[in-house]
């Protein structure tokens, strides 16, 4: 079978910035931030950082019992944002479950309260009394993908990836790659995470949260800035309804977006060091699987978390790929690093900077790391601009490196696929 072009037909989100496409739009337009200081966490001993971008709004409650009997909040999060998208795309039910959708999902790990929870009763009373038969469906590592799947009744292929921060990007390219090889017409991708202190911790204890603007969360974290000082923690979910093009003409269904190109590496040698010449790699990788050249990308959303080390290593990779004349911005600014989740945010981000034509700008950037490659960094506000073709890089610990090229939604087809 010939290539297939893979369209975007819905979306869905929940995060710091909106829990609806209009809201996060809003706020990409107008810079507002979604950190806040967790207070909470003064209770959590050596633990530096105060800084976090919680999703407001989305609760348990708002669910059925039944509905949420093997969910955490990391499943929560995932189904809100899934039902906005397959809303929006206009699936029917036995479209779901006729073995022509598949599903792609993934997130860091399971719920991470609910492990909380289960440890101390497991840990601390060294007793098995007590503990739900569910617990471990709200805890294993795909519990997104199969609540999702069972949630929607899709019996095509299941996809879990668990590859912390590439999560959903990884998700979005392996989704782009079953329908474009013929395996499915549809698949249902993203990923999703919740916010817990233990994340926190674990850039913490690396050195890697911010923590100089404790008591001024819209003042971090700040991509390339020469005052950043780290990353802050958030969380959020996304999910992309992704066919074939023939898929999506044939029942009518509304196309906003085409992935035109994925790559995916893996650096091979430290587990949190980035390396330039990875994630120039990748870069060139998902520039070839869409047969563009360089030229082509108008716009880079960096995977940009704030941290030294690693915001220096992606402008010199795209330096090395672009050139300095590509228009770069991190909307991690505005959201934190919702990890797990934060491929298929920034995924959804760029459709929708395409779609309204703007560009995002880097918010708290004033100044300029020297460090950094002398890439055009948009500042101060957005940049009105009308992008055909972005490109949206994430990275993770092991050295995971993934890129996804997005293009404006195709003309009606014509002759062969492309």
């Amino acid at each position: 079978m010939s290539r297939r072009r893979v369209v975007v037909t819905g979306m869905g989100v929940v995060s710091p910035i909106g829990n609806t496409l209009p809201d996060t739009l809003d706020a990409l337009r107008s810079g507002r931030s979604g950190i806040v200081i967790m207070d909470e966490w003064a209770d959590i001993g050596n633990l530096r950082t105060r800084l976090a971008g919680p999703v407001l709004g989305v609760e348990r409650k708002d669910y059925k019992r039944k509905e949420t009997r093997t969910m955490g909040r990391v499943a929560i999060l995932a189904a809100n944002a899934s039902d906005q998208a397959i809303r929006a795309s206009g699936l029917t039910r036995e479209q779901l479950g006729s073995g022509r959708t598949g599903l792609a999902y993934g997130s860091s790990h399971g719920s991470s309260q609910e492990l909380e929870k289960h440890g101390k009763s497991l840990f601390e009373r060294h007793s098995l009394d007590g503990l739900p038969g569910s617990a471990y469906l709200r805890i294993m590592s795909h519990t997104c993908a199969v609540n999702l799947a069972i949630r929607y009744g899709v019996k095509g292929r299941i996809l879990t990836t668990c590859s912390a921060c590439t999560s959903s990007s990884q998700a979005i390219g392996y989704g782009f790659e079953s329908i474009k090889d013929g395996y499915q017409d549809v698949m249902i991708c993203g990923g999703a995470e919740e916010l817990h202190f233990t994340h926190a911790g674990v850039f913490d204890i690396l050195l890697a949260t911010s923590t100089r603007f404790n008591q001024q969360p819209d003042q971090s974290p700040r991509p390339f800035d020469e005052a950043r000082d780290g990353l802050v923690v958030a969380e959020g979910a996304a999910t992309l309804v992704l066919e074939s093009l023939e898929h999506a003409q044939a029942r009518g269904a509304p196309i906003v977006a085409e992935v035109l190109g994925f790559g995916t590496t893996c650096d091979g040698e430290h587990v949190t060091h980035p390396r330039v010449d990875g994630i120039s790699e990748v870069m060139r990788l998902a520039l070839a699987d869409a047969e563009l050249a360089p030229s082509a990308v108008q716009y880079v959303n960096a995977h940009a978390t704030g941290t030294p080390l690693g915001d220096i290593a992606e402008s010199l990779a795209i330096m090395e790929v672009l050139g300095p004349n590509i228009p770069v911005s991190s909307t991690k600014g505005l959201t934190g690093h919702t990890l797990g989740a934060c491929g298929g945010i920034e995924a959804i981000f760029c459709i929708q900077m395409m779609q309204e034509s703007f560009l995002a700008a880097n918010r708290n950037l004033k100044n300029v790391d020297e460090r950094c490659a002398p890439l055009d960094f948009i500042r101060d506000s957005i940049r009105q601009a009308s992008p055909n073709c972005v490109m949206n890089n994430t990275f993770a610990f092991g050295g995971i490196n993934t890129s996804l090229i997005l293009g404006r939604p195709p003309a009606p087809l014509t002759g062969n696929a492309r």
